[in-house]
């Protein structure tokens, strides 16, 4: 009875307007009107592992080899330091003013509109959802690498190394976009925890297999590979090239750990206070990136010590290991799996964004609002129609464009200062009214501006990246 009677104290305006008998449910309502909210400490960080831990864990040692056992594992913890601390600054945006009852933002966009207004909402729009559009096609493509792997593996064991086993990652594309198009009919972020937890389970058990392959061919090397400073300049490698890999791999490392143009969604989850809302966030975000940074230094390190100067730039399906070929094979089943939560988390704000543009124009549409639910998911005509359009549309691009992931990669450059960096600095200092001038002020700039040419230096190795691609480009050559 007394929870009942807590909730009702934020409801009560709306109860002063219903009858008698729909009193009880506003039980059921947030402080908003809006059902309730039941995330927790658990499923927040089962999202932000989701979204975090992507397959770019296995490209980890590829980048460690470009910088050296110095910068890289240091940049690493550099680069986990500063998602993790401008998140909690994130963290705090979620309501405008009293961190209890204030007024909710429920997504990146409503945050910045709130508190820095202007010009700078449609800024954060465009970078957010190119970023989100981009991450999907980018994981479009990574999960085809993964099946085709998966054929190869068997054909090399089959075949031996030399033949050159080749295949198109093209039908693998489109069972991809086939499954996507399923789970895309899943409404909004708090169906899809269930999928978030697979997913992260996932993450874990093709991060622990690279990881322990890599463990076991340093011990049959005998040693650790590698050096002090990552690749030398000579054997094919001229001082530009070594330059440009340096600086992608610095991009590479910042953008592994990003989740912030997702973090408002998934706080949007968490249920009432209290605990406040940012609280439970920050210790959800630093679970998540603690977790995060281990797994990344032990398979980066590990990969690294493995290789040397040869890391592959993806140890499970760039063929660093062709044996043993079946558990190759889970590896590569996990990284799927895991693709195809992460998809829906990442592109759960863009559905929602258009869908409630669409709910305000045409608010009386039977198209847009009749649905049907079945289990987790809930079916309306405009949902299956936009959803899977949606879902059509980067699949093709991502046959037509099968080096869209250094395009990615410029995408993730251009967007991580602003969105990991800027917005959640200037929204902090806007919201917590910090004076100008003073040093918690001259800190959190000198962050903002080291991040920002962090960003230029990846973005000019991505674009390098993408002029040798177009060199030898043929669409639908995947």
């Amino acid at each position: 009875m007394a929870a009942h009677e807590g909730t009702t104290n934020r409801v009560a305006p709306m109860e002063v307007t219903v009858e008698a008998g729909n009193a009880g449910e506003a039980a059921w309502l947030d402080d908003d009107g809006r059902p309730r909210r039941a995330g927790t400490f658990w499923t927040a960080s089962a999202h932000i592992i989701t979204a975090v831990i992507g397959s770019g864990v296995l490209s980890l040692a590829w980048a460690i080899a470009q910088l050296g056992w110095v910068a890289g594992p240091a940049a690493m913890l550099l680069f986990a330091f500063v998602t993790y601390y401008t998140a909690t600054l994130l963290a705090e945006c979620y309501r405008t003013g009293d961190p209890e009852t204030g007024k909710r933002n429920y997504t990146y966009m409503d945050a910045v509109r709130s508190n820095l207004g202007g010009a700078k909402v449609a800024l954060c729009g465009v970078i957010q959802y190119a970023n989100l559009v981009g991450v999907a096609i980018g994981y479009t493509i990574a999960s085809s690498i993964s099946m085709k792997a998966i054929r190869r593996a068997g054909c090399f064991h089959t075949h031996g190394h030399e033949d050159p086993c080749k295949s198109s990652s093209i039908p693998y594309m489109v069972v991809f976009g086939a499954v996507q198009i399923v789970f895309s009919q899943i409404p909004d972020f708090d169906q899809i925890s269930w999928l978030s937890i697979v997913a992260a389970v996932m993450s874990f058990t093709y991060s622990s297999i690279g990881l322990s392959l890599g463990i076991a061919q340093t011990i049959s090397n005998g040693g650790f590979k590698g050096s002090l400073t990552g690749i030398s300049i000579g054997a094919g490698v001229t001082s530009t090239q070594k330059v440009w890999h340096s600086l992608q791999a610095f991009g590479d490392i910042a953008f592994a750990y990003s989740f912030s143009n997702i973090l408002i969604e998934i706080q949007d989850t968490i249920k009432a206070p209290p605990p406040s809302e940012s609280k439970v966030m920050q210790k959800a975000t630093r679970l998540s990136v603690a977790t995060t940074t281990i797994f990344y230094m032990l398979c980066g390190c590990m990969g690294y010590a493995a290789f040397g100067d040869a890391a592959p730039d993806n140890l499970l399906t760039g063929f660093g290991f062709y044996e043993p070929f079946w558990l190759l094979d889970v590896a590569n089943v996990a990284i799927v799996v895991h693709l195809v939560g992460a998809y829906q988390v990442f592109c759960q704000p863009i559905f929602a964004f258009v869908e409630r543009r669409a709910a305000a124009a045409w608010p009386d549409s039977a198209f847009i609002s009749r649905e049907l639910r079945v289990g987790p998911f809930a079916l309306s005509l405009f949902r299956l129609t936009w959803r899977s359009a949606f879902v059509c549309v980067t699949t093709v691009v991502a046959m037509l464009l099968p080096f869209f992931g250094d395009v990615v990669g410029f995408l993730g450059a251009v967007s991580f200062w602003p969105l990991t960096v800027y917005f959640p600095v200037e929204m902090y200092i806007n919201q917590r009214r910090v004076a100008r001038g003073s040093t918690k002020w001259i800190c959190l700039q000198t962050l903002s501006i080291s991040c920002l040419l962090v960003s230029i230096a990846a973005a000019a190795g991505s674009i390098a990246d993408v002029i040798d691609a177009l060199k030898v480009y043929r669409p639908f050559s995947g």
